[in-house]
């Protein structure tokens, strides 16, 4: 189920140095120490940080609620200073930085400048796109910026598959943008970043999985990765969203009849202590399942990041998952570890 590959690989083990080593393995400890006795303890920083350039998308998804336009918490843009700022008191610790949480990245007009910043502190990035603003001149810039990973959503490999999910999207725009990406890779001579096709396989798409393996080699991307989906409401899932192929599925059918999340819920959560989320106005979430920021651990507006991640609320929520996970409600329909499989 792996998806290394060896030039990504080299990349990612540069960004590591003594210092950052030294931060992951005290977080490491303080997770295990954690989980023995049943305390939540937090040692080190974030080895790795989702940061939200924006809510907005130009798409409607079906699961999405940038899609959907269903947020209760406000839609705008990460602002470049407030960004540098928080990088300039993680970046001795931080290893990985994800430009993604909610929303479509290229929308925001700073984006690029972003990555770059990140890039030049030596912090590997990666964000993940629908691929409709990859213009030539974008996918050059994209390339400069230093990104280490972009990986593309593609999820059909034919116009009316497509936008069966991607609502309001265009596949010609997506290949193009990839076309672009590959393209000004070899003009500029870079092995970065690392494009991966990822395809959410729901039931409207599945019977598409070999085709997108031939359309990702023919395309001239690094590997095609698959996704299983969460379905918000899978008990019912009145979209028929859920696959038939049970190996890109998140759900099974219990002995009753009844669909079931296939993750087993230990009450630990590895992400809680390596590696928070930031929306765009500066709220620290727990995880990516948080998308409407309804967790509020702390605000980074009003306190450092160090404040926030070694006390209070998100002490609280580090005991509340160690207490009883399933009474959580964005751990209910998680589906850590059951995520991702690669066809490189």
């Amino acid at each position: 189920m792996g998806h290394f590959n060896v030039h990504d690989g080299v990349n990612l083990l540069s960004k590591l140095t003594f210092r950052r080593t030294w931060n992951a393995a005290k977080v490491l400890g303080s997770y295990y120490y954690s989980k023995w006795t049943r305390k939540p303890v937090q040692w080190g920083l974030p080895i790795s940080i989702s940061f939200e350039p924006t809510t907005s998308c130009n798409l409607r998804c079906p699961e999405c609620p940038s899609g959907l336009r269903a947020f209760t918490r406000p839609t705008g843009m990460l602002q470049k200073d407030f960004f540098r700022d928080t990088i300039d008191q993680l970046h001795r610790e931080l290893f990985y930085l994800v430009f993604y949480f909610q929303g479509e990245p290229y929308l925001n007009p700073s984006f690029l400048d972003m990555v770059g910043y990140a890039s030049s502190r030596k912090i590997y990035t990666a964000t993940s796109t629908n691929a409709h603003y990859l213009s030539e001149a974008n996918a050059r810039r994209t390339v400069e910026s230093g990104l280490d990973r972009l990986i593309i959503s593609i999820d059909g490999t034919t116009q009316d598959v497509y936008q069966q999910y991607r609502v309001g999207g265009r596949l010609d725009k997506v290949i193009e943008g990839a076309k672009n990406i590959v393209k000004a890779k070899k003009e500029l001579k870079s092995k970065t970043p690392f494009v991966i096709f990822q395809f959410l396989v729901v039931r409207p798409n599945e019977h598409q999985v070999e085709e997108v393996k031939k359309l990702g080699a023919e395309t001239g991307v690094d590997a095609v990765w698959f996704k299983t989906a969460q379905v918000y409401d899978y008990e019912n899932d009145p979209n028929r969203l859920i696959p038939t192929i049970e190996k890109y599925s998140r759900y099974r059918k219990d002995e009753a009849g009844r669909v079931e999340v296939k993750n087993e819920m230990h009450n630990h959560c590895w992400r809680l202590w390596h590696s928070p989320v930031i929306s765009w106005d500066g709220l620290v979430v727990p995880c990516c399942f948080d998308k409407d920021a309804q967790h509020q651990l702390g605000d980074l507006k009003q306190r450092s990041f160090r404040e926030i991640w070694q006390n209070g609320q998100y002490t609280e929520f580090r005991k509340k998952i160690m207490q009883g996970r399933r009474n959580i409600d964005i751990c209910a329909n998680c589906s850590e570890g059951t995520k991702v499989w690669s066809d490189s």
